[in-house]
């Protein structure tokens, strides 16, 4: 069934009573592809009926379609033309993970990070009145995305009339990890009217029946409901903001959610509609544990995923672990990233301690501020993929003030597989303005150990970047360290590369690639802000080119900044900088994106060699 569906036109002509056998289909496409590319599965799982709901109900792309994040929109692609490419999820060139507006029209928006679709969606169906349009704008933000802040700023602002918008909660119960707050007690609280609204549904379509007055007695009806409701039962949050609710409604029942979409096009107001669903549906290693399936590497479907005790993931799991256990002044923060994170286990063991804010990191940050002013030693880890989002808590209310916070920006670098949304190329450039700063990248998950176990030097903040997966291969033990964070292989060369973190690797065997025809050294940074410049200027005083490489962007990064200095400080030889240029690089895999940017050991050497 699943090869006739090419279009949402294919998918309304399917015969209702189908849809649930053409998700069953949909689920096994999902869990193979995933098992085979690694993927988000058990959001995308616990979404294929939701998707395929919307689908039919509304008319994409006339009717717009804003996925929040995109964890849940692999059937939407499936359905809208992706299918037969969906089995290279990932590759380079081909469907990615995440909505992606180069990827043709059915894609409103680029989205990788919880909280702006309902912002984007309003300012789309505002612009449509404003034309004229009266097609629909549909938000689908999963539980997770209404931790984040921005979208409560959102709502405050959608109690227009007229405003053809309606918002799908796509309510797993989960987050992304557990769920956890405030919000997540409003939503149970909200769940257990199920039966008021189906009750409801009921009456609707029995007054529907009834030829001539009927759609009179649903209209009498819906207005009689409403006076009762406001008379006897509070009205919950959304409704407080001026929104209609629908709901709850079961998720994983298409014709349910049908029936709830096509009421919320009765309205003329904007609607919020709930859904609760069960992430991971279908494959049940994800529905027993969705958080460790939310995603995953290339797997064994009859095995399951297993987690790989060599990342550097694993190392701060285990550096948290250690220092908890020493000192009773140690917390954890993360924003419902515990497992991708490294904080999971120190959750578990040191439950008081642990703080998982949930999909707020602005709030993660100026919170881990607040436990180090009232004497504990906050661990704040976050994606850099998120990091921008936190830059104005860590300027204002964390350096401002001389609090030494540690933040832990795993995903540093290029990031293989997710695409333009989550590289975490940004985050030196952001984050060296910050007075007082210190930024650290270790290269080795030994490294990484001993500067976490390590108190902060200031009373300042200080980062600890470092990336996705396992530490690069090289022979480390050649290096000298000559300077605080400092390290030289082969001092006396010609030619001096200059770097840090992972792309260290490269630039060793760039310079075991060139030993029979040049001279070439390497000099590795750990601590890259603030710069040694005295240290940096004695390694490459005698060299006669320095080639700066690094792994993030070019503009305001590392390079630039030491470059500078040796052009201040009187250094007389010639100086390269190798970065990223102003772009966001595709999705792909690590040795696709090394290639594509010529962070590879032969394309370093090609450079050097040629003299540019």
């Amino acid at each position: 069934m699943i090869e006739k569906i090419n279009s949402p036109a294919d998918l309304k002509a399917l015969p209702e009573e189908d849809l649930p056998a053409l998700a069953a289909e949909i689920r096994e496409k999902i869990i193979k592809t995933v098992s085979e590319r690694g993927g988000h599965l058990s959001p995308n799982l616990g979404s294929v009926e939701l998707s395929l709901a919307v689908h039919r109900v509304f008319s994409a792309p006339e009717d717009t379609l804003i996925f929040d994040v995109g964890h849940q929109c692999y059937t939407h692609k499936i359905v809208t033309g992706r299918g037969s490419a969906f089995e290279t999820l990932r590759a380079p060139g081909s469907v990615s993970g995440f909505p992606n507006k180069n990827e043709g029209e059915y894609d409103a928006v680029t989205a990788g990070h919880s909280g702006p679709a309902v912002s984007e969606a309003l300012g789309i169906a505002v612009s449509k009145k404003l034309r004229g349009d009266e097609t629909y704008t549909v938000a689908i933000s999963g539980d997770g995305s209404f931790t984040n802040g921005m979208v409560y700023e959102a709502l405050n602002n959608c109690s227009a009339k007229g405003l053809r918008l309606i918002i799908i909660l796509n309510d797993n119960g989960m987050l992304i990890s557990e769920a956890v707050g405030g919000f997540s007690k409003h939503l149970s609280r909200i769940r257990t009217s199920e039966r008021y609204f189906a009750f409801k549904c009921g009456l609707k379509r029995f007054f529907s029946r009834i030829p001539l007055v009927g759609k009179a007695l649903v209209n009498g009806a819906r207005r009689f409901k409403e006076s009762i409701k406001r008379l006897f039962l509070n009205t919950n949050l959304f409704e407080a903001l001026g929104i209609e609710y629908l709901g709850p409604v079961d998720g994983n029942d298409v014709s349910k959610v049908i029936s709830v979409l096509e009421e919320a096009k009765t309205r003329e107001e904007v609607v919020l509609v709930h859904l609760k669903t069960k992430k991971g549906l279908g494959y049940p290693p994800a529905e027993a544990e969705p958080d460790a399936y939310h995603f995953v590497p290339p797997f064994d479907p009859d095995r399951g995923a297993e987690k790989d005790p060599e990342t550097f993931c694993a190392a701060v799991s285990d550096a948290l672990l250690k220092l908890g256990e020493a000192d009773e002044k140690v917390v954890a923060v993360t924003a419902a990233m515990p497992e991708g994170s490294g904080t999971a286990e120190f959750g578990k063991r040191f439950s008081e301690r642990f703080f998982d804010v949930g999909i707020a990191e602005e709030h993660a940050a100026s919170f881990s501020g607040g436990l180090a002013l009232g004497g504990m030693r906050p661990y704040c880890a976050i994606y850099s993929t998120f990091a921008q989002r936190i830059f104005d808590q860590v300027l204002e209310d964390v350096s401002l003030q001389s609090i030494p916070v540690t933040f832990l920006l795993s995903h540093a670098g290029l990031v293989p597989g997710d695409g333009s949304t989550h590289q975490g190329i940004f985050d030196v450039a952001l984050f060296s303005s910050v007075p007082g700063i210190t930024i650290l990248s270790p290269d080795s998950r030994e490294e990484l150990t001993s500067l976490i176990e390590t108190p902060c030097e200031k009373k300042a903040p200080r980062v600890i970047r470092y990336p996705k997966g396992r530490e690069a291969e090289y022979p480390r033990d050649l290096f000298e360290k000559i300077g605080s964070g400092l390290y030289v292989f082969n001092p006396d060369a010609d030619v001096l590369i200059v770097t840090y973190g992972r792309v260290t690797a490269q630039a060793f065997d760039a310079a075991d690639l060139l030993a029979p025809v040049l001279r070439v050294g390497v000099v590795r940074f750990t601590k890259i802000v603030p710069l040694d410049g005295e240290a940096l200027l004695k390694a490459v005083r005698g060299a006669k080119d320095v080639y700066f490489v690094e792994e993030g962007i070019k503009r305001g990064g590392f390079a630039e900044s030491a470059a500078a200095y040796l052009e201040t400080a009187g250094y007389k030889g010639r100086v390269f900088i190798h970065a990223i240029e102003d772009e966001f690089p595709p999705h792909g895999d690590l040795d696709y994106l090394f290639d594509k940017y010529g962070f590879t050991s032969d394309a370093i050497a090609r450079r050097i060699l040629s003299g540019r």
